[in-house]
């Protein structure tokens, strides 16, 4: 932790990383309309939610290099910029490939302000507000995307991850951490690594094709880091128990928080007979509940035995599992999705402090890109999951 890292005040950071959640979940009761109005399918119009997935993953490990190699000023500087041209292409051309590319762009820009707020975060309840934030945003996008179209146009909703652009004065003019010493860029190792990262998010919907890519990616990663220890991935972050706990774990729990996210309405409307926004407001209260709940738990979990904090995340995502995979009861169902949205935002925090308090200071920014990678992933390998389960 660094003195100038705490006079960033918490509330700038969530609001520099949080609306990444509007680009997650912003467009989920509005596609039908964005469909509509491109004169697609609604299955073709999930392609701008899934070029922001593939962006946010791609640029998460690729931004975080950025900030180690360059510095926190140049690296905010450049993800700004890729949000604003994001924000310019797709509120300005209503056409599907450019829709495509301006979320992608988007997308990039976030995910390093992401990396770039937790990395400032100088203490547990720092982060855990940031963590806690990005979570009750999620927990309201789709609402939030609905209202908006509603009031201005679709498109506008495309705009929301922007609003995070405001943070950028107060954080910018702040003393930040001063950049570090020039190295040479491993560019090998960030192709190794976002081409690993790009056949993983494509894994859900072409398994035979992608798995043997990611494959044959991560020996090539694996090799790599063999060759170059000190490079774009390095070394002593795979050989750390910690890091390795963070990165394993923030998957699963992600996996099982976005896995229930998209498998509960289907199971809510069926049983409730009730339509698409009312189940939407009923999910707002565990989700809000749960991401605000974390902020608390982030900060409590560093005052107890690690061992006990994991296995209290860990258990309370598992029971979440039982209770949606046996169909339990509606108030199960909805409890269901309060623990699996506490362990999940709780977890990415609590794991960031751990890991990034066993390693070296100067590999700090690289950990939590990449811790942050794997939680993200989940957000690929949940929805998918839910759907080959409850279609």
């Amino acid at each position: 932790m660094t003195t100038t890292a705490l006079r960033v005040a918490a509330p700038w950071l969530a609001l520099l990383a949080a609306p990444l959640s509007f680009g997650i979940a912003g467009l989920a009761l509005i596609l039908p309309e964005a469909a509509g109005a491109l004169n697609v399918s609604v299955a073709s119009a999930t392609v701008i939610v899934v070029a922001f997935g593939w962006g946010v993953a791609v640029g998460t490990p690729l931004l975080a290099g950025l900030l180690s190699h360059k510095g926190t000023r140049f690296a905010l500087l450049g993800c700004a910029a890729l949000v604003a041209l994001g924000t310019v292409l797709m509120v300005t051309v209503p056409v599907l490939a450019v829709l495509v590319v301006g979320s992608a762009l988007q997308a990039l820009g976030m995910a390093g302000q992401t990396v770039i707020a937790m990395h400032l975060a100088g203490s547990p309840a720092a982060l855990g507000v940031v963590t806690a934030s990005m979570a009750s945003v999620g927990a309201i996008s789709p609402l939030i995307g609905s209202v908006v179209a509603d009031l201005l146009f679709w498109q506008a909703v495309l705009a929301l991850p922007a609003i995070s652009l405001l943070a950028i004065p107060a954080i910018i003019g702040r003393a930040l951490p001063a950049p570090p010493v020039e190295s040479r860029f491993d560019a090998t190792g960030a192709i190794l690594l976002t081409t690993l990262v790009t056949a993983l998010t494509v894994v859900p919907h072409q398994p035979l094709i992608a798995a043997t890519a990611a494959a044959v990616a991560a020996v090539l990663v694996a090799m790599h880091v063999r060759r170059k220890p000190d490079g774009f991935l390095p070394a002593i972050l795979v050989r750390t128990p910690e890091f390795r706990t963070a990165a394993l774990l923030g998957l699963a729990l992600a996996v099982v928080n976005f896995g229930i996210l998209y498998a509960a309405p289907r199971m809510l409307a069926d049983r409730l007979a009730w339509t698409t926004g009312e189940v939407g407001i009923l999910m707002v209260f565990p989700y809000l509940i749960g991401g605000m709940a974390s902020w608390y738990l982030v900060t409590a979990a560093g005052t107890v035995a690690a061992r006990l904090a994991l296995g209290g995340l860990a258990t309370a995502s598992a029971v979440a599992v039982v209770i949606v995979v046996f169909g339990l009861p509606v108030p199960l169902l909805i409890v269901a999705m309060l623990l699996a949205s506490l362990a999940a935002s709780t977890g990415q925090g609590f794991l960031v402090v751990r890991a990034t308090g066993a390693l070296p200071s100067q590999y700090r920014a690289t950990a939590v890109g990449l811790i942050t990678l794997c939680y993200l992933l989940g957000a690929a390998f949940g929805p998918a999951i839910a759907a080959a389960a409850t279609g």
